[in-house]
């Protein structure tokens, strides 16, 4: 088990700085603040496909973008599929990398994938579970061999995200609170 985070805020502060006093403006929608998504139950996780799971961290509504945690609990080639905008993505556990690229993306690796760029993502046969944190903007369409099968964005994910907390008796309003 993992020791509880020391949560104290004591620091120095011989200068005597003080808050902002009005850190929020109005009408802006409060910070999402998750203490350890590590630990969030089994159910949080929205399956998308078979061993294929995403935890929602944000959806940027009015920009078109989404933040998630992606598990894969498989070997082999999970999609192959081209971006319409930016992606940004840290890898927390395991390995991965895309057919169309010499590298692999490990624990701890960043990419930052181009819009417009189509690739297939793979994970090693020896790699039990990956988990990266993705920050995906615009949205992407899904191939299999060159023929289009389907696309999500944001609101696919959203859509998703809801129809799994109602299948499962979760609050949706802990999702609106992930909604921007």
């Amino acid at each position: 088990m993992k020791p509880a985070p020391d949560l104290t805020r004591n620091f120095a502060n011989p200068q005597g700085i003080r808050p902002a006093p009005q850190p929020v403006p109005p009408g802006a929608r409060p910070e999402i603040f998750l203490q350890d998504v590590g630990a969030v139950p089994e159910e949080r996780w929205v399956r998308q496909a078979d061993n294929v799971s995403f935890l929602p961290l944000c959806f940027g509504v009015t920009q078109g973008y989404y933040v998630n945690l992606l598990r894969v609990r498989k070997s082999g080639v999970l999609s192959c599929h081209r971006h319409f905008g930016a992606v940004h993505a840290q890898v927390l556990k395991g390995r991965w990398f895309y057919l169309e690229h010499d590298w692999v993306a490990t624990e701890g690796s960043f990419v930052m994938e181009a819009p417009g760029e189509t690739h297939t993502l793979v994970v090693p046969d020896d790699v039990p579970e990956m988990i990266t944190w993705f920050h995906v903007t615009a949205g992407y369409v899904y191939f299999d061999q060159g023929r289009q099968t389907g696309y999500e964005d944001v609101f696919t994910k959203l859509q998703r995200a809801r129809e799994h907390y109602e299948q499962f008796g979760l609050p949706q309003a802990e999702l609106d609170r992930l909604v921007r």
